[in-house]
């Protein structure tokens, strides 16, 4: 057993840290956010027994990846959100490295888990497990062991189960890099979620006419949605273009025809999920009436999220909006789901130039723009964007040496709803035909501003804040 004492110093470090975070100014007023330390993935993603469940990596002892536990929320609206038992800490031999992402189901009315179990050895070698582990009558979680060992022919970089039911078995897919070091998604069946046969590969670096496609492929999720079958995926090591995959690591999508019976998945290209500077493993659920949402993280790991001036404050990333997804032609859309518009004021309209547009509280916003000029939106000299008919530029300073970076959206923007909160943007473009999400650091209280000559309608509302309870 590893890490006996993690429950006193995690309730230590909440205690602690709660009152430091909930005094940064750049804390968010209506997104899921950590109370104290690092947040990451969403995991677990469900609506269950009438209650979404939404669980998440935390590391309450500090903001470094380290320690990972599965925290949970819980809301019946998607907007009211109240914290849970923690579900799941690295406390077995199997899972003592952390308790890395995965997805929950209902197993004949049992809130089940399914999770990697990492195991760091000391060589600097690496395994891991995919485990179970079922909800018990205090609204905590008993783990039932590992179901499926590292399979044959690759690395242990093999994680984050997507779980779900279709007619007499279970499927999960599965992220893993072979031992050529390329990416792939593997395909399980099973029965009964323990005795899983490997089905192969479905998609991955090499595969599907795809080429060279990264080293690992992350968090991926399976889904169909208005005649298409959506593979999203986060594939680490993708080649930079000059405006696409300029994170270090992307979240992408594929849509094609999945064939339960052949097991195969036919495909086209590669889609940048979101065009921002912050988006990563997202996961999705079926609503209560039907509808696919999604959530993700508003993180990137890479090396510059350690200089977030949160971290003087004790804590580290946020979660995205919740948002809907539909399909047009085999191409996903998103947009926030309309739950959020429980959180709105009263509305605010404005017609005419941009540059004589009243300026906007930036700090608990959301405004509709239509325009079909050129037009500058400036979020408190902090984030940038450039909006002109053929391409979005995204622009924010480095945290590390203060050089502007960039991102970029191409096509026709003709609309785009912003939804601000206290250290974050995420803008939809056209009703969802793309995003970008994106933190950023104002000095409060943060103000837009709008340049240009061209003609905007606009409609506004402040957001109210929605804490956790």
């Amino acid at each position: 057993m590893a890490s006996q004492p993690l429950l006193p110093a995690i309730l230590q470090a909440v205690m602690k840290g709660q009152p430091k975070a909930l005094n940064d100014s750049h804390y968010p007023g209506w997104h899921l956010a950590p109370t104290t330390g690092l947040l990451n993935d969403p995991n677990g993603f469900i609506h269950f027994a009438g209650r979404y469940h939404l669980f998440y990596q935390w590391n309450a002892l500090g903001c470094q990846h380290q320690h990972k536990c599965w925290a949970h929320w819980s809301s019946e609206d998607l907007v009211h959100w109240q914290h849970e038992p923690i579900a799941l800490m690295p406390d077995e031999e199997y899972d003592r490295s952390g308790c890395y992402s995965g997805s929950a189901v209902d197993n004949n009315g049992v809130l089940t888990l399914c999770y990697t179990g990492n195991v760091k050895f000391d060589d600097g070698t690496r395994t891991a497990w995919q485990c179970l582990a079922v909800q018990n009558s205090a609204g905590g979680f008993d783990k039932l062991g590992p179901a499926i060992p590292l399979p044959h022919g690759y690395t242990g970089h093999v994680r984050d189960p997507k779980v779900w039911r279709h007619g007499d078995y279970w499927y999960m897919v599965l992220g893993a890099q072979d031992l050529q070091l390329q990416g792939k998604v593997l395909l399980l069946r099973s029965e009964n979620l323990w005795n899983w046969q490997n089905l192969g590969e479905i998609a991955g670096s090499g595969l599907g006419g795809l080429g060279d496609a990264g080293y690992m492929w992350e968090c991926p999720d399976m889904f169909p949605l208005n005649g298409s079958t959506f593979l999203i995926c986060c594939p680490q090591g993708v080649t930079r273009e000059e405006k696409r995959y300029l994170n270090t690591y992307p979240s992408a999508y594929l849509s094609g025809q999945f064939d339960y019976a052949s097991a195969s998945y036919q495909h086209g290209e590669f889609h940048e999920l979101d065009a921002g500077f912050e988006f990563y493993a997202p996961q999705t659920t079926l609503s209560a009436d039907g509808r696919r949402l999604l959530v993700g993280w508003m993180g990137v790991p890479d090396g510059e999220e350690m200089r977030q001036p949160t971290v003087a404050y004790g804590w580290i990333h946020q979660m995205t909006c919740l948002r809907e997804l539909t399909s047009r032609n085999g191409k996903l859309y998103q947009q926030p789901v309309k739950e959020l518009q429980a959180l709105r004021g009263e509305q605010q309209h404005y017609h005419g130039a941009a540059h004589k547009m009243p300026t906007l509280d930036a700090q608990r916003l959301e405004l509709v723009l239509e325009s079909a000029g050129d037009v500058t939106l400036n979020f408190a000299d902090t984030l940038i964007l450039e909006w002109h008919h053929d391409e979005l530029r995204l622009s924010r300073r480095s945290l590390e040496n203060g050089a502007w970076l960039y991102r970029y959206w191409n096509g026709y923007a003709h609309k785009l709803q912003i939804l601000c909160d206290h250290s974050s943007v995420e803008i939809f473009i056209n009703d969802g035909e793309g995003v970008m999400s994106s933190r950023y650091f104002p000095d409060h209280p943060a103000q837009i501003t709008l340049t240009g000559d061209a003609e905007v309608q606009a409609s506004y509302w402040s957001l109210r804040a929605c804490m956790v309870e």
